[in-house]
């Protein structure tokens, strides 16, 4: 059984350029052809062979739109075809009829003029319905490549979808994370009475102020991660004054690159949580951000107890982290640990430079 040809798609349809065009085309090459033994006068010809070709091409048409239904044992492709061929000879016979002089004989007494319609007829049934089955194959040849494209659409559309839904999932996971985390370090504070749960408290509430909105851009730049990872050093350094010393250094040129929510904070709190808050010492935190070879270089080092003595390696927080920018870079993200000696671990982050316009 044959796949059912595109529904029409309105009597626009009937006279469309294309058909137009190419249904001239095809009437210029045959009455071209028909020159060569022409005895009559040529433009007569070329009358007929056009006005020809205006018919079949309204009977095309008309035969695509009507009867709305069908049998279920006709298709529609069939009865157009099959129209185009019956046509051929009844307006043959009336452009014969219709162009006979006035009081001349009918058009079958003159000898000549029988050949000619012969000729017509016997061309035009040959040709026409081929004619009328290429342009229902060049047809649906369109209309498959229409449906595969809209398809395809709908396809990257709902892929998008789906990885919007993704990194709003990872990202509801990383935000309590953090949330958690903090408030807990207040907690702490309060249980033991120190004089500066309030004044952390206070830089916490500021914090979120501003960042909070921010979680769920789109267009998030590292410029903006920046700024809420300074203001998380703010309330660390508030946390333990004596304990926490914080290097920052970075190229100009990286402030307007593309950087989800969270990327920098997740790193930096992961050091401070694993790495100085466990030693007694504490230590000491540098971020370092760089733009090379059409990449963005993130690096984040801790002098805190180390891999061996926290059991650091890619944990939830780290692990999310990757999977969220593998999800926004395609997979062109390298997140990897490194130990540093006498003590401390090195994050190295590296992900594509894209830039945000302003």
């Amino acid at each position: 059984m044959s796949p059912a040809l595109p529904k029409p798609r309105g009597w626009r349809q009937l006279f469309g350029w294309r058909r137009v065009r190419a249904t001239a085309i095809t009437c210029a090459v045959v009455a071209a052809l028909l020159s060569l033994p022409w005895e009559s006068p040529l433009p007569g010809l070329w009358l007929r062979v056009f006005g020809l070709g205006a018919v079949l091409l309204l009977v095309f048409g008309v035969l695509e739109q009507w009867p709305r239904q069908l049998p279920r044992w006709l298709a529609r492709w069939a009865l157009q075809v099959m129209g185009v061929g019956l046509a051929v000879p009844i307006a043959t016979l009336a452009i014969y009829i219709a162009s006979t002089q006035a009081g001349a004989p009918p058009f079958w007494m003159d000898e000549k003029r029988v050949a000619g319609f012969a000729m017509f007829t016997i061309l035009g049934v040959l040709l026409a319905p081929w004619v009328a089955l290429s342009a229902l194959v060049k047809q649906r040849e369109a209309w498959v490549t229409e449906q595969a494209l809209a398809f395809e659409l709908e396809r990257s559309e709902l892929a998008r979808q789906a990885l919007d839904a993704r990194m709003r999932l990872l990202s509801a996971q990383v935000q309590p994370h953090f949330l958690f985390n903090t408030l807990a370090n207040i907690q702490a504070l309060v249980e033991t009475g120190s004089a500066r749960a309030p004044a952390v408290l206070q830089s916490l509430i500021d914090y979120l102020r501003a960042a909070v909105p921010r979680l769920d851009e789109a267009g998030h730049r590292l410029g903006q991660e920046l700024e809420m990872v300074r203001a998380y050093l703010d309330l660390m350094q508030l946390r333990m004054p004596d304990r926490l010393q914080v290097a920052v250094e970075f190229d100009p040129g990286v402030l307007k690159l593309h950087c989800p929510p969270l990327t920098l904070l997740t790193l930096v709190e992961n050091a401070v949580r694993h790495g100085i808050d466990p030693s007694e010492d504490g230590g000491r935190i540098e971020l370092q951000l760089r733009r090379e070879d059409g990449r963005c270089r993130v690096t984040v080092l801790d002098t805190g107890v180390g891999l061996g003595a926290s059991g650091r390696g890619l944990g939830t927080g780290l692990k999310t982290l990757r999977e969220r920018l593998e999800l926004v870079f395609n997979g062109e993200v390298q997140l990897q640990l490194h130990a540093v000696q006498p003590h401390g671990v090195r994050v190295e982050l590296s992900f594509p430079a894209l830039e945000i316009a302003a």
